[in-house]
């Protein structure tokens, strides 16, 4: 299957057409962390996330599968108790 997102030097560039509804895609672009997914009513949602913290561990995460639990791990941390 086709990565449905693709950065080169003019920014990124989304192919919905690729994408599985549901399902969170990233990609860094200028040390920024970019998500998108699509909703069942195929709706795109982009968010640009630029915590260093965020940014160094997707950076080095080689499992694409993981990038959501790097996510989940620190909206945990963060959450009062």
């Amino acid at each position: 299957m086709i990565y449905p997102l693709v950065v080169d030097s003019d920014g990124v560039k989304i192919k919905p057409e690729h994408m599985e509804p549901e399902k969170l895609y990233h990609c860094i672009f200028k040390d920024k962390i970019i998500l998108v997914y699509k909703d069942n009513q195929e709706v795109l949602h982009c968010y640009e996330v630029e915590e260093k913290e965020l940014v160094d561990k997707v950076k080095k995460c080689d499992d694409n599968d993981k990038v959501e639990q790097i996510f989940e791990d620190y909206i945990a941390r963060r959450q009062p108790e």
